[in-house]
């Protein structure tokens, strides 16, 4: 039978990450590919990364940004953009093409439009026609230079980026003239931030250090103003090197105007619209995606130079073409196959969780501002005041969930299509995803990516950690460490995924997956959905059980300073979310690929190694979270006096009341991997008869 031919091109991969019909989206992806493996390859190739500083040979690359049309793809049309709307999954697919190459590029590409983020989320709307307008290169008769920026948010040393909690940058009055607008001092010092070598702008985060300003903020410094404006000195980091990171010292004095998102005057005090914290969080809330996706594409990007490696390991010795040592090369030894297939797997759900983050934020930011200005009319305001707003809501949203997982002809659909229409009830549905889908994308695929991207490393032996190996990988292995620490640690992902992961909402659609899981198991059977609906039954039970559950002092388990229970949930909730994602994209690719000529031949073989590699991504999956759920309901009860008896079947049973339950489900995990091993080894076996070039289409 015939299965995979080649690697998976452009028109399977718009089918899976959906945007097949955005050929705005296309052209983005081949702008940037050719940015990719043109400027930025050859910028590696020639050694750029061998220098901490920002050199001329560097910033050809902001020039190809500029001539592509990345540069200006952050601003909506009527500020000289070219894309309209909603731009994460746009933002997504540019990170995803850059990285492939060099996650520096992509750092470069992207560190404007986190600069820009702010004022984009926050600003008033003359601040985002100013700026926004100032970034996007000049048009034809324009005579003009492009303005770049840099966000400051880390502090000096010794700590950065600890906490965003903590600023120690500072604003005070600086003078306030009767009938004028005030002039503020501004105190900034940086660390490790991007693009500062060549800013003309920063959006800064201050702590208020004057009583007549209420609170924290972020403003906005040109090099042009009063004051010191010194980039500083480059910082030594030893990943990223093609993109520009300084350590900043400003001190500036701007007019209040400046402050994002305006302020007003009470009783004789400045009082910021929206402080530091309510500006980084909106932020955040999506620049996070794009990184998660850029690890991702690093992991993907070693499959073909990984093949190429092993097939071609003993040519030039004594074997000879037609031998199976020589046509295959490592790839005769089950080892190396079964061990890249755990690298593309991973990397497939990576990008899928990744991707799927992205659309769900492209949903999400109509919704949010539709909601604030729903707000804005009924004179709510605080995020105290717009969640006591918000809580009736998620009972409707809850109530949508169920209505959709019920069959058309069986459910209610003139309510369906009143939730619907809410937007306050959509809100609060896309609210409880999203914070679930991007802390998720962010801590598993930097984190475990990384990992990963090690193991790819080392399947190039020696070859992996010198410059000139094919695909940059040993480079990607290090930058990947970086990555994993971008827009707040790993904490500070798990610390949002354990709040949100226990709310109601995302309960409701937990269930529904299952179930949904669960009628795709009778349908296409031997695909993991089976597998992955019963791992998420383990997860739930066990969230549950520990809710209530206290250990041997008498204090609860789950708790918001029990990281050691709270983050393994999360960690192991991660796991399962990928997998759920790449599914669903193996199944969007089942349905609409055989609308596609191209996709069409072959499409079976293709589904059905992918339906493999999800197969066995979701044993992988069950198998963390089946081990974390036992580590927590076991690791907290005192072992029992005993004399070699305690382990016996009988007495694990009395440990705590409803151990029975909880060995049922682990049966149930157990027996649902049934087959994934033989999955594997047929998508291992695909490895060595896949097609791939002759070379790579970027220089070594």
């Amino acid at each position: 039978m015939e299965r995979l031919r080649t690697l998976p091109g452009d028109d399977v991969r718009q089918i899976m990450w959906r945007f097949a019909d955005r050929y705005d989206l296309q052209m983005v992806v081949q702008s940037s590919r050719s940015v990719a493996r043109t400027t930025a390859a050859r910028l590696v190739a020639d050694g750029a990364r061998n220098t901490h500083e920002w050199t001329p040979e560097k910033a050809e690359l902001l020039k190809a940004f500029d001539a592509s049309g990345l540069t200006g793809m952050f601003m909506e049309p009527e500020q000289g953009g070219f894309l309209a709307g909603p731009k994460n999954l746009a933002m997504c697919l540019v990170a995803f093409e850059l990285s492939w190459v060099d996650g520096g590029a992509a750092t470069c590409n992207l560190a404007t439009d986190l600069a820009l983020a702010p004022i984009h989320e926050r600003g008033t709307q003359e601040q985002k026609d100013y700026y926004m307008s100032k970034c996007v290169p000049p048009q034809p008769g324009e005579d003009r230079e492009v303005w770049r920026g840099a966000f400051a948010l880390t502090e000096p040393l010794p700590y950065v980026g600890v906490d965003t909690g903590v600023v120690s940058g500072k604003v005070r009055i600086d003078e306030w003239k009767e009938g004028e607008e005030p002039m503020l001092q501004v105190e900034k010092r940086g660390r490790f931030i991007t693009n500062m070598a060549f800013a003309n702008f920063v959006t800064a985060a201050v702590n208020t250090d004057d009583e007549r300003i209420k609170s924290s903020c972020m403003v906005i410094l040109e090099e042009g103003d009063e004051g010191t404006y010194d980039p500083g000195a480059p910082t030594l980091k030893m990943v990223h090197q093609l993109s520009a990171t300084n350590d900043p010292v400003l001190s500036l004095k701007v007019p209040a105007s400046r402050i994002i998102g305006g302020y007003t005057v009470q009783d004789g005090m400045i009082v910021p619209n929206y402080s530091h914290g309510e500006i980084i969080a909106a932020v955040f809330q999506r620049t996070r995606i794009p990184v998660g996706v850029m690890t991702s594409a690093k992991l993907l990007s070693a499959v073909e130079p990984v093949i190429r490696y092993q097939r071609g390991r003993f040519r030039g010795g004594e074997s000879k073409p037609g031998t199976p040592r020589y046509e295959l090369g490592l790839q005769q030894n089950e080892d190396a196959n079964h061990r890249l297939l755990d690298v593309w797997s991973t990397g497939e759900s990576m990008a899928s969780l990744g991707f799927a983050a992205g659309r769900m934020a492209d949903d999400f930011d109509p919704i949010e501002k539709e909601k604030e200005r729903i707000f804005a009319e009924q004179e709510i305001k605080g995020p105290r005041a717009q969640m006591k707003a918000l809580k009736p809501k998620e009972q409707d949203a809850i109530e949508m969930i169920q209505l959709r997982a019920k069959p058309e002809g069986d459910r209610d659909q003139a309510r369906l299509d009143a939730l619907e229409a809410d937007p306050l009830v959509q809100y609060s549905y896309l609210s409880a995803m999203s914070n679930v889908y991007i802390p998720a994308c962010k801590l598993w695929n930097t984190g475990y990516g990384c990992q990963m991207m090690r193991e790819a490393v080392a399947m190039m032996g020696g070859y992996g950690i010198t410059e000139d190996c094919p695909g940059f990988l040993g480079q990607k292995w290090m930058d990947a460490q970086l990555e994993a620490t971008y827009e707040g640690p790993e904490v500070v992902q798990r610390r949002q995924l354990a709040l949100s992961m226990t709310g109601p909402v995302f309960a409701a659609q937990l269930t529904a997956w299952i179930d949904e899981l669960r009628l795709h198991a009778q349908e296409t059977p031997g695909r993991g959905h089976c597998t992955l609906a019963t791992a998420f039954e383990l997860w739930a039970w066990t969230v549950e059980h520990l809710q209530s559950a206290k250990d041997p002092e008498g204090k609860p388990l789950m708790h918001g300073r029990r990281q050691g229970v709270t983050f393994a949930l999360a960690d192991a909730l991660a796991w399962l979310v990928a997998v759920k994602c790449f599914m669903d994209d193996v199944d969007e690719l089942a349905e609409k690929g055989p609308m596609n000529a191209v996709v069409a031949e072959g499409l079976d073989a293709l589904v059905d190694f992918f339906g493999d590699m999800a197969t066995w991504q979701a044993a992988r999956a069950a198998g963390e979270a089946g081990r974390v759920a036992a580590d927590l309901v076991f690791g907290y009860i005192l072992h029992p006096d005993c004399a070699g008896e305690c382990c016996s079947a009988d007495a694990a049973g009395n440990l705590f009341e409803g151990a029975e339950a909880f060995y049922a489900l682990r049966r149930k995990v157990d027996a649902a991997v049934a087959g994934a091993r033989l999955a594997k080894d047929r998508a291992a076996a695909d490895l060595t008869k896949v097609m791939i070039p002759e070379a790579l289409d970027y220089p070594l």
